[in-house]
């Protein structure tokens, strides 16, 4: 059997990029069971609740569905049981500190699969005020006018 090489997307957190500022991230893998890796393989799961909990120096992926495998019996999973993720102790010891701080918290943003293993990238963050979440729209909305009105003044050179 060929080996997986790449990197294969299977979920994205969209929501987590506009509601949390990301103050660092980190890739991580995850202890999964046959079927949950099955159910992932067909590119089926969702991270919208997701988030992580640190416990006793472990880290632990909460809330996140990744739906019973359907050729699966009594041998499948729970749809949103916990998950262990696999990180160094560095890793753990610096996101234990930085969440410990007020309006820090840790959220998945998005699960794929990484030459053939299962992996999820995690971000330290920090809520963000409705404020804040309107100007990064208004923003985002300002650089596109801008382009577009680049790409109309090049065509019309063109032209």
């Amino acid at each position: 059997m060929a080996k997986e090489k790449g990197r294969k997307l299977i979920a994205q957190n969209k929501k987590a990029r506009h509601d949390y500022l990301i103050i660092d991230t980190y890739e991580a893998g995850m202890v999964l069971t046959g079927t949950e890796v099955k159910s992932l393989r067909q590119g089926r799961a969702s991270l919208a609740d997701g988030f992580v909990q640190l416990d006793g120096h472990e880290a632990w992926l909460h809330n996140v569905h990744v739906p019973e495998y359907s050729q699966g019996t009594w041998t499948n999973h729970s749809a949103r049981r916990k998950r262990k993720l696999l990180l160094h102790r560095a890793e753990i010891e610096k996101l234990e500190s930085k969440s410990q701080e007020t309006g820090h918290t840790i959220v998945p943003l998005a699960l794929y699969f990484k030459d053939g293993r299962a992996k999820v990238e995690i971000a330290l963050a920090k809520g963000k005020k409705e404020y804040d979440k309107r100007q990064t729209l208004r923003e985002k909305q300002d650089r596109r006018e801008a382009e577009r009105a680049m790409s109309a003044v090049r065509r019309k050179q063109r032209a």
